[in-house]
């Protein structure tokens, strides 16, 4: 039934047809059973185990390679290969690609762990009447219809229409579904808002929340998927993920690579189709198949095979950098994504806020006899910690002994017996806690920052309590001083509650309520300065309700009246009648306080070009007031235009829709739906959205941001949702985490770059000697060695680059930036020309004129493959030998080792940002070379790679051919930082390696 919040308790019980005295029958629960279903959320299906492996060689980059290593096997067994060296290459590949699936799998599996938390905010029981009499049942048992009994502590067993109340009022507590600070008063009454949302539901008790005070019975309405919860649900699953900016750059790498590939292989293979008859390669099929070889030889040299790993590796850093600032990483792509947010929706309550309500301020006659009249007091400390000091709000100054003021001693006696809440210390969570109704604990909390009278040294001897003694010292106190007779519980009629209590001889009546009901009914007040008591005048009145008008409206405080009477000595009980005549003591004001490091936190977003939009489900006022308190929003004047509640949002045309998402700062009174909304609409105006949450209602938002970020005490369920949770649930750690994920992505940046030249290198190479008609320069396991270790070790060390000073003053990158364009493409072209040619002058120098080589002319190495059919003065063998492809690819190898620290910056000199800014790019290098002379000199590792040892001349010339690399790009570097660099860019804005796409479908 989705109406029975607008019709009334009698309607409904007539819908379901169920008598409210005697609840539904056996047979009744049957039938509602057959229409309705089981109260329980559908076991979603989880994808097969094999399906998610599949899913991880959905990619082209990947389908590449895999055909790559099919090909290369293939081959081998043309060739009649046979043991380790027939499968060493495809071996390898294919590893790499089933350590990145196991990666993806583990990811893929922890989303679908959302949905299975969300059962745990189910109740397990529900008091149930049927057949006349009441029952304890399982909750799955439930159906509409059903008669269900609730009270303080009940977990909601489903969505229920309230019919009948057994206590003066019924408080829930619904953060979990709706974010709102405080529990929500329920009544009986139809609701005739349109187009109502969760919090206009006032007569609706919702499955999963908690009741926090008061006895009802409702009715059932809503069981399984048809309940708040079960939307929730159905909006997860509804809702895809969506691809990080970076994985979107290496898709498209992906997609334009293959095609680079294809051409390539297909154009040297027709360009040595007049070589397939050469007698050296026995017929023309085997000379097709030996040109084919070298094609996908190509191919290996062109694909990055260990840029998969190498970006895993260095997010995997990340996240352990991360960790350290109190942002635990769910999601590897998330780090990176961090860098490009552009919006940040942060949940109020819990992460702007404590989440703890706190007495902010006190207000008391100081005395009859002195302007002006009304003391203030302001109260530090914003959380259930009974920390923090009350200062003298005109002069600033700090009370020593506040328990030594007459109105604040009787004010904390007040907190502490008028009071039905508890406050612990958990130590499992070194926090302090509370149980029953927040506003309560924040009295208690204000009893213990009063202290006690009569003591000097009061406030050291309280710390020197343990947390769990210290954590309610001075509450049991005044508990233990007064004994309560009788309790006047709170009624919606009153707005009040009373607790009489005796001492010493003495019966006292202590009051607390709404100044609105408790300063009409006071005659007297009580002076702090002396503690007489004196007649509450007519201008002492106007005084007091102007105070709280203050406190309720410019500052938007949750404002509670304090009051006492003497009572007859051996009165055993209170009525309504008594509460006249009352002692006005003091107006407390109170609120949910924001931390105290969001203001900074904030001001940095705004220098970084991220705007914060303060998503919330209190009202509007309290939003606005919040944000004027936070002091980032000074520098508005006001809100309008920029704060909208979410009907307000949705009744904009499409146009000033638009209009109002680019300027928009607050967003109040919504409901899970409208969160996923307004992620999806800045989306859809290409924005990189993050959205903080921390309740059940944030996981479909959390799930549908770019990035989601959950709160370290939040629901199960939120976190499951979520790409981050941050473990001390601050919104300063964002700001301190994006700054992160820009680090990263710098240097990601520079490690792509850095395998991306190296490749050019490779494909220069391999290209130029099939167009030279030279030997093969590099077999396949060479290049496969030099792709994944040579290249591996040193991109991985430069993700611990040093972040730029300036990181968090820059504005977002665009999402459709690419990683390599323009000038920047034509710098690394130039590093990657001169890395092939270095390699194939190695090559061609050790046929030429190495002392320990034949020294052919260059006429006869051209000519090699007819060498078996005309006389030569050397042998034929010459050609098989390994000495040239070893000083090619030690050549390749030492040059990109030089060409690893030229990507210590992207423009900054190596005199400027020397070698030994990154320890663990001279370590890599270090361990680099290390395996390289282990493969050349260790005989079972140079037979499997093709290699031979080297001398010292050959080394020589080996530095010579790769030192030059350095000088290049320290004047390319040049260029960048001048003018003409930027000319360069302009004109070579088109020529993107990672070609852009102005718009992504969301």
């Amino acid at each position: 039934m989705e109406d029975a919040y607008a019709r009334s308790a009698s309607e409904v019980l007539e819908f379901f047809s169920v008598d409210p005295t005697r609840g539904l029958t056996d047979f009744q629960v049957a039938e509602h059973g057959r229409s309705y279903g089981k109260n329980v959320l559908p076991q979603e299906k989880s994808t097969p185990f094999w399906r998610l492996v599949l899913k991880q060689f959905d990619d082209l980059l990947v389908k590449i390679l895999i055909v790559a290593a099919v090909v290369s096997f293939l081959l081998a067994l043309a060739n009649g290969e046979t043991g380790l060296s027939a499968f060493l290459e495809p071996s390898v590949i294919l590893m790499i690609l089933a350590a990145n699936a196991a990666v993806g799998v583990i990811t893929e599996t922890n989303a679908e762990k959302a949905l299975e938390e969300l059962r745990a905010y189910q109740a397990d029981v529900a008091t149930v009447l049927r057949n006349g009499c009441f029952s304890i049942l399982p909750a799955p048992d439930l159906v509409p219809g059903d008669i269900v009994e609730v009270s303080v502590g009940c977990k909601i067993p489903a969505d229920m229409r309230m019919i009948e109340m057994l206590t003066d009022q019924l408080r829930v507590d619904q953060a979990i579904l709706t974010g709102e600070s405080c529990s929500v008063e329920k009544e009986l009454d139809a609701t005739n808002v349109t187009n109502a949302v969760y919090q206009d539901k006032t007569n609706i008790l919702f499955s999963g929340t908690v009741v926090v005070s008061g006895r009802a019975r409702a009715v059932v309405v809503g069981v399984g998927s048809n309940t708040a919860m079960g939307n929730i649900r159905d909006s997860m699953l509804n809702t895809e993920d969506e691809a990080t900016p970076l994985k979107k750059k290496l898709d498209e790498f992906g997609t334009f690579l293959a095609k680079v590939i294809a051409g390539i292989c297909i154009l040297v293979w027709i360009v040595n189709i007049g070589h397939f008859r050469d007698p050296a390669h026995g017929g023309f099929l085997r000379g097709a198949i030996h040109y084919f070889k070298i094609a996908v030889a190509l191919a290996v040299a062109a694909i990055p095979e260990g840029l998969p790993a190498v970006v895993t590796t260095c997010l995997a850093l990340g996240t352990k950098r991360m960790a350290r600032l109190n942002a635990i990483v769910r999601s590897l792509p998330s780090v990176e994504t961090l860098g490009c947010t552009t919006v940040i929706c942060s949940d109020k309550t819990g992460t702007l806020t404590t989440n703890m309500m706190s007495v902010s301020k006190v207000s008391v006659l100081h005395s009859a006899n002195v302007v002006p009249v009304v003391a203030e007091y302001t109260v530090s400390g914003t959380t259930y910690a009974p920390e923090g000091t009350i200062s003298d709000s005109r002069t600033d100054v700090q009370l020593g002994l506040p328990a030594n003021f007459h109105c604040l001693l009787h004010t904390a006696m007040c907190s502490a017996l008028c009071n039905e809440s508890v406050i612990q210390y958990n130590p499992d969570k070194r926090s302090y806690e509370k149980i029953g109704e927040s506003t309560e604990v924040a009295l208690r909390v204000l009893a213990e920052k009063i202290g006690l009278p009569g003591f000097d040294s009061m406030p050291s001897a309280l710390n020197m309590l343990s947390k769990h003694e210290r954590a309610s010292y001075c509450n049991r106190y005044w508990e233990n001083q007064f004994k309560k007779i009788s309790v006047l519980e709170f009624t919606r009629d009153r707005k009040m509650m009373s607790v009489l209590c005796n001492r010493k001889q003495i019966q006292i009546m202590f009051s607390k309520g709404a100044p609105e009901s408790i300063l009409p009914r006071c005659t007297n007040i009580m002076c702090n300065d002396d503690g007489s008591t004196v007649h509450l005048t007519s201008e002492i009145r106007a005084e007091i309700e102007s105070k709280f008008h203050s406190f309720a409206g410019n500052e938007t405080l949750r404002c509670l009246a304090l009051a006492l009477k003497r009572m007859p000595l051996g009165q055993q009980a209170l009525s309504f009648d008594d509460e006249k005549d009352l002692t006005f003591i003091g107006l407390v004001g109170m609120l949910d306080p924001p931390r105290a490091e969001v203001r900074d936190a904030i001001l940095s977003c705004m220098t970084a070009g991220i705007r914060v939009i303060v998503v919330t489900g209190d009202n509007k006022t309290t939003a606005e007031s919040l944000c004027r308190r936070i002091g980032a929003f000074d520098h508005l004047d006001d809100f309008s235009g920029l704060s909208y509640t979410a009907s307000e949002f949705e009744k904009l045309p499409a146009t000033q829709k638009t209009m109002a998402l680019q300027k928009m700062t607050i967003f109040t009174r919504v409901e899970p739906s409208h969160k996923r909304m307004l992620v999806e609409s800045l989306q859809h105006q290409n924005e990189v959205v993050a959205m903080t949450g921390d309740g059940v209602n944030d996981a479909p938002a959390l799930k549908k941001a770019d990035i989601g970020i959950a709160m370290g005490s939040g629901t199960a369920v939120a976190k499951s949702a979520s790409d981050m949770v941050l473990s001390d649930d601050n919104f300063a750690t964002i700001v301190a985490a994006v700054a992160e994920g820009r680090a990263i992505y710098n240097n990601t940046k520079q490690f792509i770059r850095y395998m991306i030249s190296s490749n050019i290198g490779e494909v220069v190479c391999i290209f130029v000697a099939a167009l030279l008609g030279i030997p093969d320069t590099l077999v396949p396991v060479q290049l496969l060695w030099v792709n994944l270790v040579t290249d591996g070790l040193p991109a991985t060390a430069i993700g611990f680059n040093k972040p730029d000073s300036d990181v968090m003053k820059a504005k977002p990158r665009k999402v459709n930036e690419a990683v390599v364009s323009g000038w920047l493409f034509f710098r690394y072209l130039v590093i990657g020309v001169y890395v092939g040619l270095a390699t194939i002058a190695g090559f061609v120098w050790w046929f030429l004129y190495s002392d320990n080589g034949p020294k052919l002319s260059y006429t006869e190495l051209v000519n090699f493959d007819t060498c078996s059919t005309r006389e030569t003065s050397y042998s034929c063998n010459v050609f098989s030998d390994k000495h040239p492809s070893t000083v090619s690819m030690t050549v390749l190898v030492v040059v990109e080792m030089f060409n690893a620290l030229n990507n210590l910056s992207e423009n900054q000199s190596l005199l400027v940002i020397p070698p030994w800014s990154n320890l663990w790019l001279l370590g890599s290098i270090l361990l680099t070379m290390l395996l390289h002379v282990l493969i050349l000199y260790v005989a079972p590792l140079s037979a499997l790679f093709s290699v031979a040892p080297l001398s010292w001349s050959e080394w020589t010339v080996v530095l010579y051919l790769s030192f030059p690399v350095i000088i290049i790009d320290e004047i390319l570097k040049f260029f960048s930082r001048s003018s003409r660099g930027t000319s360069f860019n302009l004109r070579l804005r088109r020529m993107d390696l990672l070609p852009k796409q102005e718009v992504y479908a969301k």
